[in-house]
């Protein structure tokens, strides 16, 4: 790992200038430019908002379900473009691959700073919002970074596995899809954690991003600690997929020439 940490380190200039290149590729010829990465959340919490505050009522502690819905719908767009990005990265670029000596690894990593570029774009609504119905931001918000550095390493780690397996079995871009949709409804983006029974939370919280949002509600709409215990559990996870991932990914690219 620290070797393949320096080299990664030793190729950064390569990575930003492939990540400058993919997000302005990315919106290149678009009229609405990077709002589109606006328009993503945005949209969701609009319809989640009609169908969970007004037909189906969902408790939310008093928190308009709107600003409910959108806090969660920030870091879980950013997962989403991430992975769909990031898991074709190599295919999609398999003439780099074939010809060029480089870490394979920027290619995924830079889609991920894509999708963080994204995620800061629509966080500007987001201050917004949280003008709009008055909440006050507390001491708890310097937490923030170490949810969001845990989401960016879990990202990175199912990255790395996907991508790799990608260029073996072209299966995968057919499963992502589901898996992310059924992994929305395993995570508190549309309903509270307190909703599910507290006997199944053990077996609940294994699910690192359940972890993260509801630490996100907790840190910006509650002004309360993380719950330590669980954001430890999703710190170890995350980093153990990585650290397992990285190395499978460097092991597997020797063959990436040949296959793709």
């Amino acid at each position: 790992m620290p070797a393949y940490l320096r080299e990664l380190l030793g190729a950064r200039e390569l990575l930003f200038t492939w990540t400058k290149r993919d997000f302005r590729v990315r919106y290149s010829q678009s009229v609405l430019g990077a709002a589109w990465a606006i328009l993503q959340p945005l949209s969701l919490m609009v319809i989640f908002s009609v169908i969970f505050s007004m037909f189906i009522k969902v408790p939310t502690d008093g928190i308009p379900y709107p600003i409910f819905a959108y806090t969660a719908l920030l870091p879980w767009s950013f997962l989403t473009n991430s992975l769909s990005s990031a898991i074709p990265s190599l295919v999609n670029n398999m003439n780099l691959v074939s010809k060029i000596y480089f870490p394979r690894e920027i290619l995924p990593l830079s889609a991920i700073l894509v999708g963080f570029a994204d995620f800061m774009v629509a966080s500007s609504i987001f201050v917004i919002m949280l003008l709009i119905y008055r909440v006050p931001l507390g001491p708890c918000i310097v937490l923030l970074p170490l949810a969001l550095t845990v989401q960016i390493v879990l990202t990175f780690g199912i990255s790395l596995a996907a991508s790799a397996i990608n260029v073996f079995y072209r299966d995968v871009r057919f499963v992502i899809p589901l898996a992310l949709q059924i992994w929305m409804y395993l995570s508190p983006v549309i309903y509270p954690v307190n909703l599910v029974p507290e006997k199944l939370l053990p077996i609940y919280f294994l699910n690192p991003m359940a972890v993260l949002i509801d630490t996100y509600r907790r840190v910006i709409l509650l002004n309360q600690m993380p719950d330590w215990p669980h954001l430890g559990l999703a710190a170890l996870i995350s980093f153990s997929l990585t650290i397992v991932a990285y190395r499978y990914f460097k092991r597997a690219e020797r063959e990436f020439a040949d296959l793709i």
